[in-house]
């Protein structure tokens, strides 16, 4: 079972999503929070698996509530929500701890499969998500700040190219001609020497350091 807090200050927004989610057997909403700032004690309270926060509330907004979350220690992964496309809110976003990036107006099957998928370890970095990150960079929105990269191994930099790239497990197991199995190994390798929470945080290193550079 993966239990979730919401975090919206609208409540029918809170509500619709508790009844989409809590109609998945797999899913229980334990919690819901009309700001940032309430949202932070319910986690503490409640221990969730997964919070989904608003980018935009009163008192605290939902990335200063998922920085005091993640430097808090706390387990729950953090995906947020916006009713506006992807702009500079995920590289504050990600920067802050999230593991995920979700339209408001996503359909209601791919609001639970985001929550199943970061609920596995995994980061919800959609394509379309890592190509606005490519996009930033590209124009000049956000230049890379050369910030060095720890000791990676050739093969893990060829790895987190790949993620940079918005490639799956399996489809850089299929680039690099290796096993899946070993591709996560290196992944989670990766992580941990970039003290990175998850690959969202890993594919903004990869082109903070300049390892990735896009085109124009």
């Amino acid at each position: 079972m993966i239990r979730i807090v919401i975090a919206d200050d609208q409540a029918m927004v809170r509500a619709g999503f508790a009844a989409l989610l809590s109609a998945h057997a797999d899913i229980e909403v334990i919690g819901q929070a009309e700001d940032g700032a309430h949202c932070v004690d319910l986690v503490a309270d409640l221990a969730p698996d997964i919070v989904l926060m608003d980018v935009r509330m009163p008192l605290m907004d939902g990335i200063e509530a998922t920085r005091m979350i993640v430097a808090a220690k706390a387990e729950p992964r953090i995906i947020m929500l916006t009713t506006f496309d992807i702009d500079d809110y995920v590289f504050d976003a990600i920067r802050a701890g999230a593991s995920g990036f979700l339209l408001k107006d996503a359909p209601p099957d791919e609001l639970a499969e985001a929550v199943r998928i970061v609920a596995g370890g995994e980061a919800l970095l959609a394509p379309s998500v890592t190509k606005r990150v490519i996009e930033h960079f590209a124009t000049g929105g956000q230049q890379p700040s050369r910030t060095a990269l720890p000791e990676l191994t050739d093969r893990e930099r060829e790895i987190l190219i790949q993620v940079a790239r918005g490639a799956s497990n399996t489809e850089i197991a299929a680039i690099l001609h290796i096993a899946v199995q070993t591709v996560k190994t290196h992944v989670s390798r990766i992580l941990y020497k970039l003290d990175a929470r998850d690959r969202a945080q890993a594919v903004i290193a990869a082109y903070e350091s300049g390892l990735v550079i896009p085109s124009s």
